[in-house]
């Protein structure tokens, strides 16, 4: 499965849930199950290779400036906390998520950020859209045993991080949160 097909089945899932799809902290979020929806309706390999393709496309948001973007939006963000907030930008759209790569202060843009910076609540991670193939490759295949290994098989000679990449910084260093991320720093520090 190529970036392009995987976006497109995200924006299927985000398209059927409406103005409801960019915050995962509600309870009844929608935009889960409307992805696991969308996934049941493929071939159970498809899903496999979705999986798959999520994690490499999800090596690419392992940088330093997004992780202290989202350490300043969070107001912390561990290891595990990292992965999440990745899982959840994928959910938010080819988009939202090259953007965010490539200029992480645009998630100053994010209403949920906004409402955020508010003192509302809000998140944008999820744990983890790999749990959501694995369902939809239950109801699709009826079972689970054989996911596991087809995802592995699509990531052979796929080579994980094993640091962030770019360049990091003290993210409680204010002054350089300023510098490097203006406008999130402008709302969360401000």
């Amino acid at each position: 499965m190529d970036d392009g097909t995987l976006w497109d089945i995200i924006e299927q899932a985000r398209a059927a849930v409406g103005d409801r799809a960019d915050d995962r902290d509600g309870a009844d979020d929608p935009l889960p199950g409307a992805l696991v929806d969308v996934l049941a309706a493929l071939e159970p390999a498809r899903i496999a290779a979705f999986a798959a393709r999520h994690y490499s496309l999800k090596d690419t948001a392992y940088r330093y400036p997004l992780w202290n973007a989202a350490y300043l939006i969070e107001g912390g963000c561990s290891d595990d906390g990292f992965m999440d907030f990745r899982d959840g930008l994928v959910l938010l759209g080819r988009e939202t998520f090259t953007r965010a790569v490539a200029d992480p202060d645009s998630l100053a843009d994010l209403p949920v950020v906004v409402r955020m910076a508010g003192g509302a609540s809000g998140w944008i991670g999820y744990e983890s859209v790999g749990y959501l193939a694995k369902s939809a490759y239950e109801r699709a295949a009826g079972e689970t045993g054989t996911f596991d290994d087809l995802v592995d098989r699509h990531l052979v000679g796929r080579v994980p991080p094993q640091d962030p990449a770019g360049e990091n910084w003290d993210a409680e260093d204010e002054a350089e949160n300023a510098r490097r991320l203006p406008r999130l720093a402008a709302l969360f520090q401000g």
